[in-house]
Order: C-alpha cells, then sequence, then structure tokens
C-alpha cells in the first residue's frame, strides 16, 4: 500500500462507541486563569510598522 492509501473494508468494520459518560471527559473550567496579562513589545506602533514596511520593501 502506498501513502495514504486504505483497505476499504477497515472503513465499514469500524464499531462505535456511543455510549458517552460525563466522567470519561476533561473539564475546561478546571484551568481557568483568573487575573489579569499584560504585555510589554518594547517598540511603538510606529516602530513596528516601520519595520513591517522595510520588510515588504526587502522582498
Amino acid at each position: 500500500m502506498g501513502f495514504g492509501s486504505y483497505d476499504e473494508s477497515e472503513q465499514e468494520n469500524q464499531e462505535y462507541d456511543a455510549d458517552l459518560d460525563e466522567s470519561d471527559g476533561v473539564s475546561s473550567r478546571e484551568n481557568d486563569h483568573k487575573g489579569s496579562m499584560e504585555f510589554d513589545i518594547g517598540a511603538s506602533n510606529d516602530e513596528l510598522l516601520d519595520r513591517l514596511q522595510d520588510i515588504k520593501e526587502d522582498e
């Protein structure tokens, strides 16, 4: 078999367990962040836009 090929009979014989239990999952609220974030980029918007323009001109 080549890359990406498969046996179609494998697709037909798959069994699915649709009996889901809430205890099987992960709580997405488990790792909530309670606080604030700040970003210090160290450059002004004008400096960043000038740098972007330089990069575009170099291409």
